[in-house]
């Protein structure tokens, strides 16, 4: 995956995360989404958050390593300092820092000179993994906003590169419930919304995961449930998988109910 073709990916996401929200009106925004705690416009604040740190970390790294390094004995309680800041915002307002936010990540993402890594909360990240870490945040959490106003996002193939995202981040699931991942990598056999088939991993692995690619993002963002989504695990450590997947570090979270979405394509 070319860093460009990735960007061009982000930026459309960005803009389709958008416009989900550019009509409602401000009680709209208040509503609430199936995370807890959360409502709509706590979403594209955390989003512009991330946004933020993704653009700090490209454009000025020292900066956003002091920042790490100050909220490193209270992360949670740093990033919900962060997020007060857009608590008396407008929804005009905040939609036009998301909007802003998200641009300027994708502008310092590209800047960034061939080969280098950039700073990112544990480990230094190429510009290119850390684009397809805002889709995935982008996916999850426009899933929430979708979820909340009863909307229906139509699937691209944008989501291959959450796909290959979700191959690199395969383990983040055992590292949060503390189990020792498999040694041997996964295969994955995902249909595209185009109707394309993507596969990414060795065709002799002894586990695959097969179905939807659409299904398989709103399981590893832990946006649906596995019971509500038509996935299929080859090998006893794929089955396995399957209930702990997850495409972000830290803490699952709670996750969905079975039955909670009657579409798995929501």
């Amino acid at each position: 995956m070319s860093t460009d073709t990735v960007l061009k990916a982000l930026t459309a996401d960005i803009e389709e995360v958008a416009a989900l929200v550019a009509e409602l009106d401000e009680r709209a925004w208040r509503t609430a989404t199936p995370a807890p705690g959360w409502t709509v416009a706590d979403q594209i604040a955390h989003l512009t958050f991330v946004f933020n740190l993704a653009k700090t970390a490209a454009a000025a790294p020292d900066t956003f390593k002091a920042i790490a390094a100050s909220a490193s004995g209270d992360f949670d309680g740093a990033v919900n300092a962060a997020l007060r800041q857009f608590d008396g915002l407008p929804p005009a307002g905040l939609l036009a820092r998301f909007r802003a936010e998200g641009e300027a990540s994708v502008a310092a993402l590209a800047a960034v000179p061939a080969g280098q890594v950039v700073p990112w909360l544990v480990n230094p990240l190429p510009p290119v993994v850390l684009a397809c870490a805002g889709i995935m945040e982008l996916f999850a959490h426009g899933q929430d906003i979708a979820d909340a106003l009863g909307v229906r996002r139509e699937p691209t193939d944008r989501l291959r590169h959450l796909v290959d995202f979700a191959f690199l981040t395969r383990d983040f699931g055992y590292e949060s419930h503390g189990l020792t991942p498999p040694a041997g990598p996964f295969r994955f056999e995902l249909t595209a919304p185009s109707g394309e088939l993507w596969t990414v991993g060795p065709e002799d692995a002894a586990d695959v995961i097969s179905g939807p690619a659409h299904d398989f993002c709103l399981l590893v963002t832990r946006r649906r449930h596995r019971a509500d989504l038509a996935l299929t695990a080859t090998g006893e450590e794929a089955d396995r998988w399957l209930d702990i997947a997850q495409a972000y570090r830290g803490p699952a979270g709670e996750g969905r109910e079975p039955g909670q979405f009657t579409d798995s394509a929501a």
